[in-house]
């Protein structure tokens, strides 16, 4: 069976995550991680050896649309629906103050 996860494992991960985890946080964790390694060994049970590997279960194919050019959609069009405008530019609030340096 595979290696259970104790709690010094669990505190080195949080740390490693910069993670802040009470004591019953780490405690519960440690149950949770060891129940999927659990799992994770009782899936290596199963007879895989006639079992081709696959990507996705359903076949799938390329949805992409050709690229091609085609007109663009022209700046009135664009603006149309716009709130607020300044010419042929979008007009958004300012986000950044005067002290931010960008």
């Amino acid at each position: 069976m595979a290696e259970k996860i104790d709690e010094a494992q669990v505190r080195k991960v949080a740390k490693l995550s910069r993670l802040e985890l009470t004591d019953a946080e780490v405690g519960e964790f440690t149950g949770q991680l060891s129940a999927i390694l659990g799992y994770v060994e009782k899936m290596n049970e199963l007879d895989t050896e006639n079992v081709e590997p696959l990507a996705h279960c359903l076949p799938i194919s390329n949805v992409f649309r050709p690229d091609s050019v085609k007109e663009s959609l022209g700046t009135e069009k664009a603006l149309a629906n716009a709130p607020q405008r300044d010419g042929d530019f979008f007009k958004v609030p300012k986000i950044l103050d005067v002290g931010s340096g960008a």
